[in-house]
């Protein structure tokens, strides 16, 4: 991007106002993540077609949400990053799946921290994630959390909520997920279509590439001075019917991805914090959150894996201590301003349902703050944009 470029797209990115709602679950959750599917799927409405002009000229690029889980000295909290004229549609979804929670309008949490970190008082551990597959390719999802002898799901949050929940005075975990949705041409382009023929076993890929072609045609030159040259056709496999050349798992993969690309999904910033005081800094910590992140990987899926770029540490003793807190100061004012530069990723409303949902009354854990009473139904005339 040129500057000229990037000044516009800042300058379209300020004209933003936000809000910050703190969501409270409802005590007794009694249905699974399928439910944030429906409220992310609504978030999917706000897609906008913008004019050349506004994309070229004011920078105008597609809208945002932030879903943000964080744990604060062993109380955790569920916070929505949106647009202020998008409040009652967050809220309006948000009530119609559970009309028993409460959602509050808070100030941002992170103001309440220094400006630059690390100093004096205080340091941190991050990094971004990326995908160890293409992006179509899901990653393990709640349906598939299930207990081998009852059949019931087992809640993915609860390892989440317990490694929070173990936080000391001074200790703080944020995992953000930056969401800019994207609209029905991505789930048909080339990109997507040649990861569906891979998995097939039908991607065509020619030996040599146009360096061969080339190569062919110059070596029919002389023969075309003096009658007609026939190319080589291409020669066609016979890979017989789709049903038979792939493994059961393969098949399993396959169906996994087609799914997925039929629905709603978002160009996501997935990143992930440790703050703490200096004499509170656990390394632990890290190592158990990430192994949290690692229960929604499967092999012959996909895997969320921390991306070398943006892990704050310094591969070597050349001026190490200067650029570990560069890479700190970095992602932590990325983290502040929910920034999407860096790697990013795709995740369907099905992946953002299963890594991001409202414990059920299943996870017992004091870290939840949960509403006290059942409350009475949504307003009728909430508006919705």
């Amino acid at each position: 991007m040129d500057y000229a470029a990037k000044y516009s797209a800042d300058s379209w990115l300020r004209s933003w106002k936000w809000t910050i709602l703190e969501i409270i679950p409802p005590r007794e959750i009694e249905k699974g993540p399928q439910l944030m599917e429906s409220i992310f799927s609504g978030f999917a409405g706000v897609i906008t077609t913008y004019s050349t002009f506004d994309t070229y000229i004011k920078g105008a690029f597609m809208e945002r949400f932030s879903i943000e889980l964080v744990g604060e000295e062993g109380k955790v909290h569920f916070y929505i990053r949106t647009m202020k004229k998008y409040r009652n549609l967050v809220e309006s979804h948000v009530y119609s799946k559970y009309p028993d929670a409460e959602i509050l309008e808070v100030p941002d949490y992170t103001a309440k921290f220094p400006k630059i970190i690390p100093n004096r008082d205080w340091t941190l551990w991050g990094c971004d994630f990326e995908f160890q597959n293409p992006d179509p390719i899901p990653i393990k999802t709640y349906d598939r959390f299930e207990e081998s002898v009852t059949g019931e799901m087992i809640d993915p949050m609860a390892t989440l909520i317990e490694v929070m929940g173990a936080l000391g005075p001074g200790q703080h975990i944020w995992l953000q997920f930056i969401l800019s949705p994207l609209n029905e041409k991505w789930n048909i382009d080339k990109g997507q279509k040649k990861v569906l023929e891979k998995l097939k076993g039908t991607l065509a890929e020619s030996k040599g590439g146009i360096l061969a072609d080339i190569g062919d045609v110059l070596s029919n030159v002389f023969k075309g001075l003096f009658g007609p040259v026939e190319f080589k056709a291409a020669e066609k496999k016979d890979l017989g019917p789709l049903e038979f050349r792939l493994s059961p798992g393969e098949k399993e993969v396959l169906k996994a991805t087609e799914e997925n690309l039929g629905r709603n999904s978002f160009t996501t910033k997935m990143r992930f914090l440790f703050i703490s005081h200096r004499e509170r800094f656990e390394k632990p910590f890290v190592s158990a959150f990430i192994g949290a992140i690692k229960q929604f990987n499967d092999a012959n899926f996909n895997q969320m894996k921390p991306e070398n770029v943006s892990k704050t540490y310094a591969s070597d003793k050349f001026l190490a201590k200067s650029r570990l807190a560069f890479r700190q100061r970095k992602i932590y004012r990325r983290y502040r301003d929910r920034d999407m530069d860096g790697k990013k990723i795709v995740l369907s409303n099905k992946e953002l349902a299963t890594v991001y949902h409202f414990p059920d009354m299943g996870v017992k854990s004091a870290a939840i703050t949960r509403t006290e009473s059942k409350l009475g139904s949504a307003p009728p005339n909430l508006p919705v944009e």
